[in-house]
């Protein structure tokens, strides 16, 4: 069967959505989850829908991409086609070709599972490791720890608080209570939750969105921040900590999140809220 890739529609997210939850499994290598999908729907479903490239064989997804910025494909596959050689040449020839639709000529790069074995072939055509990025999970399996500060989960009614922290935590962020909404609007968000972190007096100074996979499946968290005048007084290992309890209560078997090597203090707080650092993995670069 000949292999196809499309852009779906607004009404094809939800096929995408539970095909990314059925590929979740623990002992994988790091790949898009269905939250990832749930975070970029911020900016509205026809934006989410026009940024997803999903490929086919007799009408089965075998891969699902999401342009996430013009310049970067986040894809992962099927399990079980990771090795699947015609599906492996379909995808290098649909991205290495900006005719193709799914990235430009110049500078792009590519993240998938690093046992896929697109990973061998992009190489071939003069692609490059890039940048290192730490993964780090911790298992759900036994409770986590009190994270010994008052945690919130964020509903639509104060949604503007969890929108205003993660504004403050990252530089020139635009994250607006509008796109908080967008976020909660979303198909993936029935399996999420927003919490915010508050201080002995009451002030909003972390803020965190967990995404479960479904029962028995690895969670992500996607994003988490802690407020630019809080830092430096343990609040972010303390909202991931109740990120972790979070997802346990969600059903997820653990719960995993990624950030640049070079962010050594984000690295540091995830391991001192419990999470172990798994060998890095590094996108693939052209240009």
């Amino acid at each position: 069967m000949v292999i196809t890739m499309d852009v779906p529609g607004a009404d094809g997210l939800g096929e995408a959505v539970d095909a990314l939850r059925s590929w979740q499994q623990d002992g994988s290598p790091w790949q898009l989850h269905p939250g990832d999908l749930g975070w970029f729907w911020r900016s509205g479903a026809e934006a989410t829908a026009a940024a997803l490239r999903i490929w086919r064989r007799d009408g089965r997804i075998l891969a699902v991409g999401l342009l996430d910025g013009a310049d970067l494909l986040r894809l992962t596959t099927a399990p079980d086609v990771r090795q699947d050689e015609e599906l492996a040449r379909r995808l290098t020839e649909d991205v290495i070709d900006p005719e193709r639709g799914v990235l430009p000529a110049g500078k792009v790069a590519i993240e998938a599972p690093k046992d896929a074995l697109l990973q061998n072939l992009l190489p071939e055509h003069g692609w490059r490791l890039d940048e290192p990025w730490t993964p780090l999970r911790l298992d759900l399996t036994e409770p986590v720890q009190d994270p010994g500060v008052r945690i919130e989960v964020i509903g639509a009614e104060h949604g503007h608080v969890h929108a205003a922290v993660l504004r403050a935590s990252f530089d020139k962020s635009a994250f607006t209570t509008e796109r908080w909404h967008a976020v909660a609007s979303g198909l993936p968000y029935a399996d999420a939750r927003s919490l915010v972190a508050y201080d002995d007096r009451g002030e909003a100074v972390a803020a965190v969105t967990v995404w479960s996979a479904g029962e028995g499946k690895p969670g992500i968290l996607e994003p988490m921040g802690v407020h630019r005048d809080h830092r430096g007084h343990g609040y972010g290992r303390a909202i991931t900590i109740a990120a972790a309890a979070a997802l346990r209560e969600l059903g997820s078997s653990s719960a995993a999140v990624g950030t640049p090597s070079s962010n050594v203090a984000a690295v540091a707080t995830y391991r001192s809220a419990g999470f172990e650092a798994l060998p890095e993995t590094r996108d693939l670069a052209r240009g």
